[in-house]
């Protein structure tokens, strides 16, 4: 029988990423997983940038990829993007790795490695640690699911049906046709 070995949030923020994988810790276990594909990083990063826009523009905060979070305990995620409003950007120390502050809004790119019960765990940590709004997105499928607080099931939006992310909450006045986010 072999016996789990726990990281506090020290142990894991002292460890060094080799080339082609990525690290989060769920509740003190190292999570590993090798880098995302191309089509990954086009979605996230086409994403990421005219989110990054909008929320500047209206300077509602700040937009950030790969960013690692301090959650509850010993949990640190890295969304693939992420919203922080400028109220909380204001009270927390932008020098820490990890952020000790979960997200307002946590996007992730759902990858053929993923495993729907690792992103159930995923999505229930971020919003135990506060994330206002959770966003799986499936290029496959060309679905995104939108999970929020005290809400027991998602909320399911399609490409395929004209559907568009937006969360007014966040961010008043933005939102993008799903078919234009799976391009």
């Amino acid at each position: 029988m072999t016996t789990k070995v726990l990281l506090s949030v020290e142990d894991y923020a002292a460890l060094d990423e080799p080339e082609g994988v990525r690290y989060e810790l769920s509740e003190g276990e190292l999570i590993v997983t090798p880098s995302p594909n191309f089509f990954h990083n086009q979605i996230r990063d086409e994403f990421n940038a005219r989110l990054r826009a909008f929320v500047k523009s209206e300077k509602l905060g700040s937009v950030i990829s790969e960013m690692d979070f301090k959650l509850v305990g010993a949990t640190v995620r890295r969304p693939d993007v992420a919203f922080i409003s400028a109220h909380r950007l204001r009270n927390i120390d932008l020098e820490q790795v990890p952020l000790p502050v979960a997200p307002d809004l946590a996007i992730e790119i759902v990858s053929k490695n993923d495993r729907a019960a690792d992103l159930l765990l995923k999505v229930s940590q971020y919003l135990a640690a506060g994330t206002r709004a959770v966003w799986l997105f499936y290029p496959n499928t060309r679905l995104a699911y939108c999970y929020l607080p005290g809400k027991l099931e998602p909320e399911v939006r399609s490409a395929h049906a004209g559907h568009t992310f937006e969360e007014p909450e966040l961010r008043p006045g933005f939102s993008i046709p799903l078919d234009q986010v799976f391009e």
